[in-house]
């Protein structure tokens, strides 16, 4: 472990956050996990099943909107509320009892959904007052891996409570989570300046300055794109797995719990090295370099040998937190502290939005052309938006329109 992550876990208000995210984390990853079986179990149907990710991803695209309350607000008086506020949603699924009451589910996720695109922005604005900007990387770094971390235990969780318990057993441990969250908000101590008093119906315009500001930024447009790219090619990459797993490798589809488990290893292994990296080598460098050990990591995983397939998982989950570390390091160094929750909430979901069309257009994919097609185009991908930011994402000097 580097001389920055130890810096970093010294630090009272680091060490309270994450973990806020690792208890939070697994309750929402648990939640997830066993909402989909839970609506499958009430109803039979695969697609309202497959409906529970697409409830808790659609808000991401209400970022930029979203983004502009973490603005008008003290940032951590917003996460503490916000938590407290689903810690009570998250008990209306103890309700559900039919298949006539799995729209509540749904609704509860799309709440939570949106909740969680909130706290992200606050968090991000959050993070820039409480930790120091040469620790920001090893930060993110370390909060990556928790969040990893959590999103391959947690639906083992949630999948064990939900045999042994029922769906509201799960539902309320996600709740609890939210507690343990606010409470771990309310613990952290910095100052943060005070909201800038803004007009009645400027919402629209305070929005748009945040996208205006990311968008003509030099440094932030081509990171934030970069990582973009980054969760589409990996949307393609998974969603051709069981193809890999059935004509590639002639194994059963259990077997991409190993398979995810390595690429998981890798993620977690990549967010440990993030800090240390960052200040060794430039931002745009470090990006690329991740895209470059995906797409490595995707052609592996084309040859259909076990062991340079596993190894490709391991880099695919290794390369793809850089260039999203690396974008979130950067918004915080290079946007003003009362644009910072707006600019944040338009990044994630610049980077996070796509991934859902991605998706859908891999699953269309996998069952028209080869899997080794579509791992071909994720590691294409990867690697053109890697030589773009090596050759011409080199951070240039910021002038703010006047």
């Amino acid at each position: 472990m580097s001389v920055g992550l130890f810096t970093v876990l010294r630090d009272r208000n680091a060490r309270v956050y994450l973990t806020g995210v690792i208890v939070s984390g697994f309750g929402d990853s648990a939640m997830l996990l066993a909402s989909g079986v839970w609506v499958k179990e009430l109803t039979g149907s695969d697609g309202l099943a497959a409906l529970v990710g697409f409830c808790a991803w659609a808000p991401v695209l209400a970022g930029p909107l979203l983004g502009n309350l973490a603005d008008r607000t003290r940032r951590r008086t917003l996460l503490i509320a916000t938590s407290l506020v689903l810690a009570v949603v998250m008990t209306a699924p103890a309700a559900v009892r039919s298949p006539g009451d799995v729209w509540l589910l749904f609704t509860v996720l799309t709440l939570v959904g949106a909740g969680t695109v909130l706290t992200d922005a606050a968090e991000t604005a959050l993070i820039a007052s409480a930790v120091p900007g040469e620790l920001r990387g090893d930060f993110n770094g370390l909060v990556r891996s928790a969040v990893e971390s959590t999103s391959l235990l947690g639906p083992l969780l949630g999948a064990g409570l939900f045999t042994l318990l029922g769906g509201p057993a799960v539902a309320l441990l996600n709740a609890l989570s939210f507690l343990l969250a606010a409470a771990a908000f309310w613990l952290i101590r910095t100052r943060e300046t005070a909201p800038v008093r803004r007009p009645r119906g400027s919402w629209a315009a305070e929005t748009v300055e945040g996208v205006r500001h990311l968008w003509r930024h030099p440094t932030l447009r081509p990171l934030v794109v970069a990582g973009g790219c980054a969760m589409v090619a990996s949307g393609l990459s998974s969603t051709a797995t069981y193809a890999l797993l059935d004509t590639g490798l002639r194994r059963p589809a259990a077997f991409a719990g190993v398979l995810t488990s390595v690429q998981g290893l890798g993620s977690v292994v990549g967010g440990l090295t993030a800090g240390a990296f960052l200040r060794r080598l430039p931002v745009h460098l470090l990006s690329a370099l991740g895209l470059t050990l995906f797409a490595l990591g995707a052609l592996a995983r084309g040859t259909g040998l076990l062991p340079v397939v596993v190894l490709g998982s391991l880099l695919i989950g290794l390369g793809l937190p850089w260039p999203l570390i690396g974008a979130l390091t950067t918004v915080q160094k290079e946007t003003p502290e009362d644009l910072l929750g707006r600019v944040a909430a338009t990044a994630n979901t610049l980077v996070f939005a796509p991934t859902g069309l991605a998706l859908l257009a891999g699953t269309a994919l996998v069952t028209t052309v080869d899997y080794r097609v579509q791992l071909l185009a994720a590691a294409g991908l990867g690697v053109t938006v890697a030589a773009l930011l090596a050759v011409r994402g080199r951070p240039a000097p910021f002038r703010p329109p006047t």
